[in-house]
């Protein structure tokens, strides 16, 4: 069971660090740049390839799969960036301190970050639990008091 658990693991891992590095190496000012030359080259060439309809689908067609493929990218990283933000708020609403073990964790995958954000919850659930015992405990033991004082 783990053996199977282990082999569909990879290939969400494989997927979470190719969009991870994807999405980074897209918005460096290198990527803005090569996508300016590209349209650069594309424009300058229009004359020698006479405006066709071949050069212009060279650009629609490159445009569209890069677009395309960008909106997973872009998904991928901005689902895994918003869950770990609502797994370290939570954190520090239930305990009111940071704890160093959340840093980092926007690069784990999708179902890491939901294991995680649901143990955040128990601890939470288990909290306020146990401030209701004790605020109970205490009225018992005021109760108490005021009976026998």
């Amino acid at each position: 069971m783990q053996q199977r658990h282990q082999e569909s693991e990879r290939p969400r891992r494989l997927f979470a660090s190719i969009a991870n590095r994807a999405s980074q190496a897209a918005g460096r000012a290198s990527a803005f740049i090569l996508a300016c030359t590209v349209i650069v080259i594309w424009a300058v060439t229009g004359p020698l390839f006479r405006f066709s309809d071949t050069w212009q689908l060279v650009i629609n067609t490159g445009t569209t799969i890069v677009t395309f493929l960008m909106v997973f990218l872009i998904q991928n990283s901005q689902n895994r960036d918003s869950a770990a933000i609502q797994v370290k708020l939570d954190e520090l609403i239930r305990t009111g301190a940071v704890q160093n073990s959340f840093v980092g964790i926007e690069h784990l995958t999708a179902d890491e970050l939901e294991d995680l954000r649901k143990r955040c919850e128990e601890r939470a659930k288990a909290v306020a639990t146990n401030r209701q015992v004790e605020r109970r405990t205490e009225r018992v033991r005021k109760a108490h008091r005021g009976a026998t004082g």
